[in-house]
């Protein structure tokens, strides 16, 4: 007999009674209301009707990119100094002033190209994307474990995705349309370097560098500004899998990341990561050989040291995966006073499209959230109703008065710390075009030559299996990039692929591009250039990666 409604609670049984969201206790849960035993049921069953309308609106739009991912919860921690110098020298951030001052922080890992339910073992970027609850209100850091990206113009970014993504007839995802746009995009090769090395697949998420990827700008007291880069490097180490390692973990597990940081944190294995800063003048900089903007360049550490400002600690997992985790939403235009966007193009289009995308796949009140809420500053705005509005946001004196200017009880402006002028003066034309100095090549070269030698057979035997698969042009033409990166490179996959230099030296550079003296001199001697040199050099992602040998 399973009928046990309107029974009652048993003798000791002091559990909390159901209710419905409306807070009517609720006598049946077993049965609908039907016109005798066996039906029909009726219209009014208002509790079937509430639990099964809501049941059926559980899930909301899975993120386009970053879908699979897990949050969870700690503080940064300020050393109040930049290296050894007063970081109020170059910032007046509130959280970065004060030595041991501490800001909670919420953090949300992620894979790129995956559905929500797809496997953490895939190669693909991870997302690093940290919410700072400062006193001054939110501030988001949205980032990657590897330090550049595809493109350096968010007007790509659609085209890119969808390149990665499955094929939207097949629904699989082809290499031959991957290398298609890629071979096409050469300011793609340094990321394609990083993401088909054994750092395209980092062994959990602990383990993880992550980098802002972008160029911001940090603003002092007297509103003087300097450009910095963002990096998070591990206490823990760094520690990659190979594609085989890879397949052997997900014989066993496909979310062994997620199951890997919430046990650290249950058994009391916090991770950590400190939090370094590159800066550099904010100015063009005509005496690089690459644009500081662009986001497929890092910064040499050689000359643009990154230096300490703080650490961050998780020490909490969330109660509520789908409240804390799949609705919390992140945007790159979420900073705080003394943090400044630079005119970065990846970092404008992606500030529109973060919390355009919040709006569609959350709601228009994403931000009275709870995990997205401001939570150590006043929130007070005219902003009002819209889809699940479920407070009002603290106004004025007056409830009457939802506007501004006003001068009966409204809110008004603040004063802008300083003299609302920064930076250098920009003149320019309007017009549509890419950066002067691409320089796609080099950078990839040297990140090749700085690998460790299983970095590069696992790179190169990557490349090879994936161009396999592709149309002998694809080959063709990613075999002429890699040798314009790095000899090695260019020659071990055009091996496995059964092209040689002299099958490709006919080809000429795409109509888009615009190679360098260097990289003309490398297209005259393809394969036969020598290695890069690479001494005295040093990059932002290059520190030691461990292997993490994973048996079937």
């Amino acid at each position: 007999m399973t009928d046990v409604s309107s029974q009652g609670s048993a003798p000791g049984d002091d559990r909390e009674i159901l209710t419905n969201r409306q807070g009517h206790p609720v006598y049946d849960n077993q049965n609908q209301r039907t016109v005798g035993k066996r039906g029909p049921a009726t219209l009014e069953n208002y509790h079937f009707l509430e639990k099964m309308s809501h049941f059926d609106r559980e899930r909301i739009p899975e993120r386009v990119v970053h879908a699979r991912g897990v949050t969870a919860y700690g503080f940064f921690e300020a050393y109040g100094t930049w290296g050894d110098e007063p970081i109020d020298r170059y910032t007046r951030a509130k959280l970065f002033q004060e030595r041991g001052k501490r800001t909670d922080i919420a953090l949300r890992f992620s894979t790129v190209i995956g559905g929500r339910d797809s496997s953490e073992c895939a190669r693909d970027p991870r997302g690093f994307a940290i919410k700072f609850y400062t006193e001054d209100g939110n501030w988001d850091l949205v980032g990657n474990n590897l330090a550049v990206f595809f493109i350096r113009d968010a007007i790509k970014f659609p085209d890119v995705i969808h390149s990665l993504k499955p094929d939207p007839v097949t629904f699989h995802q082809e290499p031959n349309r991957i290398f298609d746009f890629m071979s096409q995009s050469p300011e793609s090769l340094h990321m394609l370097v990083n993401l088909f090395s054994p750092r395209g697949i980092p062994s959990d998420y602990r383990h993880q560098q992550g980098f802002g990827v972008n160029t911001y700008k940090w603003v002092d007291q007297a509103g003087d500004t300097v450009l910095v880069k963002y990096t998070w490097m591990p206490k823990q180490g760094v520690r990659s899998m190979t594609e085989d390692d890879a397949a052997n973990v997900q014989a066993h597990e496909t979310g062994h990341a997620t199951k890997d940081l919430h046990e650290a944190i249950d058994r009391g294995d916090y991770p950590e990561w400190e939090l370094l800063v590159q800066m550099m003048s904010d100015e063009e900089h005509p005496e690089l050989d690459f644009d500081p903007l662009d986001d497929t360049k890092t910064w040499p550490e050689q000359d643009f040291p990154p230096k300490p400002v703080g650490r961050i600690v998780l020490d909490r997992n969330v109660s509520n995966n789908f409240a804390e985790n799949e609705q919390i939403s992140f945007g790159t235009g979420v900073l705080v006073d003394g943090l400044d966007f630079s005119d970065d193009k990846m970092l404008v289009g992606r500030t529109f499209s973060y919390s355009d995308t919040q709006r569609y796949r959350v709601g228009p009140n994403y931000l009275q959230l709870p995990v997205n809420q401001a939570k150590h500053s006043p929130v007070r705005t005219n902003q009002r109703d819209g889809l699940m509005t479920y407070y009002q946001d603290t106004a004025g004196k007056s409830p009457h008065v939802n506007y501004e200017p006003s001068i009966t009880g409204g809110l008004r402006e603040g004063q802008y710390p300083t003299n609302d002028e920064q930076g250098p003066e920009i003149r320019g034309r309007l017009t549509r075009s890419r950066i002067p100095l691409t320089n796609d090549y080099k950078q990839a070269g040297q990140r090749f030559r700085l690998m460790e030698q299983w970095e590069r057979d696992d790179l190169v035997k990557n490349f090879t299996n994936m161009l396999l698969q592709c149309d002998r042009p694809i080959q063709e033409r990613m075999v002429w990039h890699f040798l314009l990166v790095e000899d090695e490179l260019g020659l071990r996959v055009g091996e496995g692929l059964g092209i040689a230099p002299g099958d490709v030296s006919h080809l000429e550079p795409l109509q888009s591009q615009d190679p360098t003296d260097e990289d003309r001199e490398r297209m005259g001697r393809l394969g036969e250039n020598g290695p890069r040199d690479v001494s005295g050099l040093e990059m932002t992602h290059c520190v030691p990666n461990e292997r993490y040998v994973a048996e079937r």
